[in-house]
């Protein structure tokens, strides 16, 4: 077996065989397929694609290049969820503690934030003493304790993924809907978890900016994880217009206590409570009602001693950034969409984000908006408060907001797009 006849087979569109597949996995991993050989093979597959039977055992293989997790001395159902990645998406913030208020174990493992979209890891970093490295019993110990852990994946979990996953990254290959749908299924199938939900995101703001790649994308990991036996499910939730008021680290923390808190933006408690009765569903738990555990108080003393578990302090004052900057509506008129991509860029320029994965992020950074579509605006007010410790960010930020709002007359009548698109199962595919 050698790497050259692997690249030249998917470059001439053959199917890969399953002992291609291990030999070459195998070997990128210990090192001995050089990086610009699975470069070659991974844009092969960005443009050539792979079918349902190769996709299961590259997801296999990933697997089986490392350890897989076992959570059998829970007394709680597991389950998890996963999200493709938005600008404002918070929801694992509230989501994990109502999920584990309501019953559930939620062993949550979480990344951090590259470009435009953001990390669940570096918006709980903003947490005073707040730790996302924990080993595989301290894991297990806050699961115990808490119902619900948001971590770091260990450096065990699907290393070859890891290494894949970088390399895409620098390569212009992060959009194969293959090789995202097994790098997303390959880390949730080895954490062990008995039942997962994915939330595939769609429009502007997101890696699959069609209904129809969000679809297909949705279909295979609702396949993968089915086939390795975990009850999965995805909803399809739009990503043209970002999720709440804010997007940024400490900025969004705050929001997610505001919803656990029984406030909150209404598209982050809609978003949150669906995906809430999804996992429910899918542990066998679908008799709970999670809003009730928004409204008495407990899925905010469930995200109390999750954070406390994991050496936060829940109660300390977060992170605000040293300089803001107000933009003011050009003109008057019905808020009738706003860009996410745009949006996100620039969130990540005032610090919020990386450019790549070893760069350091602002806690306090990030963008506030301050009405949303379908609101009804005035020339000269507030519409964004741009939040940074470099005021010098300002001008590059300001230059990727230029055209993010788009308004119509006043009086226009507007309707809200639906948040849920759609849902996939196994027996809708």
């Amino acid at each position: 077996m050698d790497a050259i006849t692997v690249i030249r087979a998917k470059r001439d569109r053959a199917e890969l065989t399953d002992e291609q597949i291990d030999w070459i996995l195998a070997a990128y991993t210990d090192g001995r397929v050089a990086e610009e050989q699975m470069a070659a093979l991974a844009m092969a597959i960005l443009l050539n694609g792979m079918n349902r039977r190769e996709i299961a055992h590259w997801t296999q293989a990933m697997i089986a290049s490392g350890e897989r997790m076992d959570f059998s001395a829970l007394t709680r159902p597991t389950v998890d969820k996963h999200s493709t990645g938005g600008v404002g998406d918070k929801i694992t913030l509230p989501l994990a503690p109502l999920v584990a208020a309501c019953g559930a174990a939620v062993p949550q493992l979480s990344g951090r934030g590259l470009g435009h979209t953001g990390g669940t890891l570096d918006k709980l970093e903003s947490i005073p003493g707040w730790r996302a490295r924990l080993s595989n019993a301290e894991m297990l110990a806050v699961l115990a304790d808490a119902g619900a852990v948001v971590c770091a994946a260990g450096d065990g979990l699907a290393p070859a993924d890891r290494k894949l996953y970088a390399l895409r990254d620098v390569t212009g290959t992060v959009e194969s809907i293959p090789l995202i749908a097994s790098s997303i299924m390959s880390k949730k199938i080895a954490e062990g978890t008995s039942a997962l939900v994915l939330d595939v995101k769609c429009g502007s703001g997101a890696f699959m900016k069609d209904f129809a790649d969000a679809r297909e994308l949705a279909e295979t990991m609702v396949a993968l994880g089915t086939d390795h036996g975990v009850a999965t499910t995805a909803l399809i939730t739009a990503m043209d217009n970002p999720l709440g008021r804010t997007a940024g680290n400490a900025l969004e923390v705050r929001e997610s206590v505001e919803v656990l808190s029984g406030g909150g933006p209404d598209d982050v408690r809609e978003l949150t409570l669906a995906l809430a009765r999804e996992m429910l569903a899918a542990a066998g738990l679908d008799g709970a009602d999670p809003a009730d555990k928004l409204a008495d108080g407990s899925a905010l003393d469930s995200w109390k001693r999750m954070i406390r578990a994991q050496g936060g302090d829940p109660d300390a004052e977060l992170p605000v950034a040293k300089q803001t900057h107000v933009v003011t509506a050009e003109r008057a008129g019905v808020l009738v969409g706003m860009d996410s991509f745009k949006v996100g860029v620039a969130a990540w320029r005032l610090g919020a984000g990386r450019a790549r994965k070893e760069d350091a992020v602002q806690a306090g950074a990030g963008v506030q908006w301050h009405a949303v579509v379908g609101d009804t605006v005035k020339a000269g007010q507030p519409l964004f408060t741009l939040h940074t410790d470099t005021p010098e960010t300002f001008d590059t930020a300001l230059e990727s907001l230029a055209g993010a709002c788009e308004f119509a007359d006043e009086g226009t009548e507007f309707t809200r797009p639906p948040l849920v698109l759609d849902r996939v199962a196994a027996s809708n595919r």
